[in-house]
């Protein structure tokens, strides 16, 4: 039964990387091969010899050995043996179960972030971006949309930020050539930004979450190798003949929102609060995010109340009791497909990691290289296949401790090193997406930027 989930695994994950060649959205196969894995762990379970235990962080002992259900002197038997279950199916149910909790808290968590950006941009607030950019020198635009795409994914994920900075870009570069030059190194600027930060990424919130990492160690670690793989490939590119001269002067029309600077800040003060509130009270950070959420709801539906109109009642009488609300809205616009796919990935990857194959792959990878050149492939291989199922993998193949230099590498090598093919990274998808660029134009003009940057950041990480 292992080469069966193993064979639905490999099957699904190349569906998920030809999404664009078999025309299917990858979030189908990971809700599929998620359903077929586990029902392979359930029919196979008696013939098993080994079971994870994801809570003390190793194999049980006796597995093979343990009864399908436990009669009452065989529980007696494994208590006195010190094992947490008597039997194979109480082992299956509670790992299955902590597993679906451990991700829904990531699902949860990424909701809420979701939710505040698009409560933001219900009130235009990412407008306020384009009121700093003063400039028409190519090259000095080129920084500011980096630097930009660097602090915003940090707070905002890297996703997110690269929608809003290329939401920007459409006002003020109106030649489709050279945005897409400008899409390309904010993909590089804004992986950089996610890296170092808990919630700039995918990756890094899951390693976060798993207690493998604390923010402010993360931080501390990250930050200066993520700085530099974003400043050298930018510098680098300051260079090139497409950032030189003047952009043409235009007149675009702002379509600003009294409210939309108040509620930038305080949805970015709210989501940089998580951190801290975890910090103070020791709670999952799912819990900081609903409280966050919380708050910016409020006052965004306190602002909607005030601005009150003729025309806000007709709109909802069209689309019922919470047309005019604010949260309503940004909860319906929140991406649920890349929920449902992450969803799908994180309980594929804990249904091998349940049977011990990913722990005893992390073994044999632990005698055959060291870990900082697995780690280093690790990310280049994170620019074909996912970052997050190869961090998920990661966190069920080491066994370190909290804050462990390894940790660290995965988020930065896992964030960054999906700049080196567009398709390696969300962000990366997203702009391919937005502004219709090419995989082998950005293969022959952006991934070597990316390919210096990911190397000299870590270069810079391993010195220090």
């Amino acid at each position: 039964m292992e080469i069966f989930i193993v064979s639905v695994f490999v099957l699904g994950y190349l569906a998920i990387t030809l999404e664009h060649n078999l025309k299917i959205d990858k979030l189908i196969p990971a809700l599929i091969m998620m359903a077929l894995a586990w029902a392979g762990v359930a029919f196979g379970l008696d013939g098993f010899s080994g079971w994870f235990d994801s809570h003390s962080s190793e194999m049980v002992e006796g597995f093979k050995n343990l009864p399908h259900h436990a009669n009452e002197a065989q529980k007696v038997a494994a208590e006195s043996m010190g094992l947490h279950h008597p039997d194979k199916d109480s082992w299956f149910e509670s790992t299955l179960l902590h597993h679906f909790g451990k991700t829904c808290e990531i699902l949860i968590f990424l909701v809420g972030a979701m939710t505040i950006v698009e409560i933001i941009d219900h009130f235009n607030g990412f407008q306020t971006f384009k009121t700093i950019i003063k400039t028409h020198k190519k090259r000095t635009l080129l920084w500011i949309v980096c630097i930009l795409g660097f602090i915003l994914s940090a707070i905002i994920d890297n996703l997110t930020a690269t929608i809003v900075l290329i939401t920007i870009l459409r006002k003020i570069v109106h030649d489709p050539q050279l945005r897409i030059w400008y899409a390309g190194m904010i993909i590089i600027a804004a992986n950089a930004g996610g890296a170092w930060s808990p919630i700039g990424d995918v990756t890094t919130t899951m390693l976060w979450m798993a207690d493998k990492t604390s923010a402010m160690e993360l931080i501390t670690q990250l930050l200066i190798p993520s700085l530099v793989c974003m400043v050298i490939p930018t510098f680098i590119g300051s260079l090139l003949p497409a950032f030189k001269g003047d952009l043409p002067a235009t007149e675009s029309k702002d379509e600003s929102n009294p409210g939309g600077s108040f509620m930038l800040i305080l949805g970015l003060t709210m989501i940089v609060f998580v951190p801290i509130f975890k910090t103070i009270t020791h709670l999952p950070p799912y819990v900081g995010m609903m409280l966050s959420l919380g708050i910016v709801a409020l006052v965004a539906e306190f602002k909607s109340n005030r601005e009150f109109s003729i025309s806000s009642v007709a709109e909802e009488e069209a689309h019922g009791d919470h047309g005019s609300s604010p949260t309503f809205r940004a909860l319906t616009k929140i991406e649920m497909p890349s929920i449902l796919f992450f969803l799908g990935i994180l309980m594929t990857v804990a249904a091998l990691e349940s049977l011990g194959l990913i722990f005893q792959f992390g073994n044999t990878v632990n005698a055959s290289m060291p870990e900082n050149v697995f780690v280093t492939l690790l990310g280049a291989g994170s620019a074909v296949i996912d970052n997050v199922p190869l961090v998920a993998a990661s966190i069920g193949m080491f066994q370190h401790e909290m804050d462990h230099d390894t940790w660290h590498f995965i988020a930065y090598a896992a964030g960054t090193g999906g700049s080196m093919l567009i398709i390696g990274s969300a962000a990366g998808v997203v702009a391919m997406g937005m502004e219709k660029i090419s995989f082998f134009w950005y293969l022959k003009n952006i991934s070597w930027l990316a390919l210096i940057g990911y190397l000299a950041g870590a270069a810079t990480f391993l010195l220090m």
